[in-house]
């Protein structure tokens, strides 16, 4: 049976002992009933896998001695910058799917049709924690606070090592489908995905002014959230 997984970022890569936080003390010693001498995996979302045994089964402030330490090698480097939606649960689910897949980061835009929406950093970065655990892996992603579409088109504009793309629904056949044969091995890839309505002609433009690439996700027409996971799982596979 695998090991227990927990979070937590305040972990060293040096230490040899370390005191779980009350929260996760009481989830290994109320909840799943470990003891002393039980062993369970603890990350710091940044590739640290750290295998510990617990010597002290306190209730809040469990105790664990280190017994290794290993560094979990990243995946491609893949950013989806896409569009808040109205449906907050929507995003919260593209969140939890695009972690599992394996994407670096993720930013959220603010286009010109993206409905106004509240955005909540923490219940964010738990969802992505849960995902992350859930799917067994050591890095979590990054999470940008939202910005203007414009602002980001100009932050990401001389980075040439990107390779940028933008998946409309404007002129389908001029448009390549996003596949291996034309994704490049660079450093890092990044895709903008829009909002219910699609972007504006003017941010397209824009993108393709900026040396975005325009491709297609498929031949149907899909929702922000699914648009996004279907991007995802395209980029972290090939």
């Amino acid at each position: 049976m695998p090991l227990p997984f927990f979070y937590t970022d305040e972990i060293k890569t040096t230490a040899t002992q370390f005191v779980l936080n009350e929260e996760t003390s009481k989830h290994v010693v109320q909840v799943l009933r470990m003891q002393n001498v039980e062993q369970l995996l603890l990350t710091d979302g940044k590739g640290n896998l750290f295998k510990a045994e617990i010597i002290d089964d306190s209730r809040k402030k469990c105790i664990v001695n280190v017994l290794s330490v290993t560094q979990v090698p990243p995946t491609k480097k893949n950013t989806i910058a896409i569009s808040l939606v109205k449906n907050s649960t929507r995003f919260e689910w593209f969140l939890e799917k695009a972690t599992e897949i394996g994407v670096n980061k993720i930013v959220p835009l603010l286009c010109s049709r993206t409905e106004k929406q509240h955005f909540r950093s923490d219940r964010m970065k738990s969802i992505l924690i849960s995902a992350m655990l859930q799917s067994q892996q050591s890095w979590l992603p990054v999470l940008h606070e939202p910005v203007k579409y414009n602002e980001y088109i100009k932050h990401v504009k001389e980075d040439i090592a990107l390779q940028k793309f933008i998946a409309h629904c404007e002129e389908k056949n001029s448009k390549k489908q996003l596949a291996n044969s034309i994704l490049t091995n660079s450093a890092e890839r990044l895709i903008l995905i829009g909002p219910e309505g699609d972007f504006t002609k003017e941010e397209i433009t824009d993108a393709l002014q900026n040396n975005f690439l325009a491709v297609a996700l498929g031949d149907t027409r899909l929702r922000t959230e699914t648009a996004g996971v279907v991007a995802a799982t395209l980029l972290c596979n090939y």
